[in-house]
């Protein structure tokens, strides 16, 4: 979808500054909140890609003006709602209100190392891939309502398939709800030219991961 966290190649918001010396977690809460929303993905309350999803749906001034983190707390309390699993007044209250709503799965101590990871989203190719290393392919210049990885400063450009990274769960079905569609996946090589024009860098090179359905034969 074309909204304010896609923010590649875009100007004006000034430099990527690094912390010196970052801590992991800046205050106690950050934590908390990474462990909440592992715990709700562990036991399939939502895929990392609805939860992307959930991001993105953020208006921009609340995006533009919350932390990491604090994306993360907004993103969970709705989603929470969203889902039925707690109401927007036990939210508000901090507390349950009412008996909570049956989970498909319950965590142990046990299982908090595989919360922190992160599973494969390979699957079997219904088909043989469309594309070869070496092809030049066009982006398409796509405007979905709904979740894409295909970023938009990328839209509608030409590259070449740089490597074949075989078949995957497919973001933009299962982040609405549409099923895994398995897509072959592909990286794709662009001139910083080709992106930006004339006066960039001839020496830029830009590569993305790019699925099937985003490409055409150029």
């Amino acid at each position: 979808m074309d909204r304010i966290h896609d923010m590649g190649g875009m100007h004006g918001f000034g430099k990527v500054e690094p912390e010196t010396n970052e801590p992991v977690f800046h205050a106690a809460w950050e934590g908390r909140c990474l462990a909440l929303n592992r715990a709700v993905g562990a036991i399939g309350a939502w895929t990392i890609d609805e939860g992307r999803a959930g991001i993105e749906v953020l208006p921009p001034d609340v995006y533009l003006t919350s932390s990491y983190y604090g994306k993360w707390a907004l993103r969970l309390e709705h989603m929470v709602v969203e889902r039925g699993l707690a109401d927007a007044d036990e939210i508000a209250a901090g507390h349950a209100l009412r008996p909570g709503k049956p989970l498909k799965g319950k965590l142990t101590v046990a299982d908090v190392p595989r919360t922190l990871t992160r599973g494969s989203f390979g699957r079997p190719a219904q088909s043989p891939a469309r594309f070869a290393v070496g092809d030049r392919v066009r982006t398409k210049n796509i405007h979905p309502r709904t979740h894409t990885r295909l970023p938009r400063y990328a839209r509608g450009h030409v590259g070449v398939i740089e490597a074949i990274r075989g078949c995957h769960v497919f973001p933009d079905s299962v982040a609405i709800g549409a099923g895994e569609n398995p897509q072959w996946l592909y990286t794709v090589l662009f001139e910083g030219r080709e992106l930006w024009g004339e006066t960039t860098d001839p020496m830029l090179k830009v590569s993305i991961e790019a699925f099937e359905p985003y490409l055409e034969q150029a």
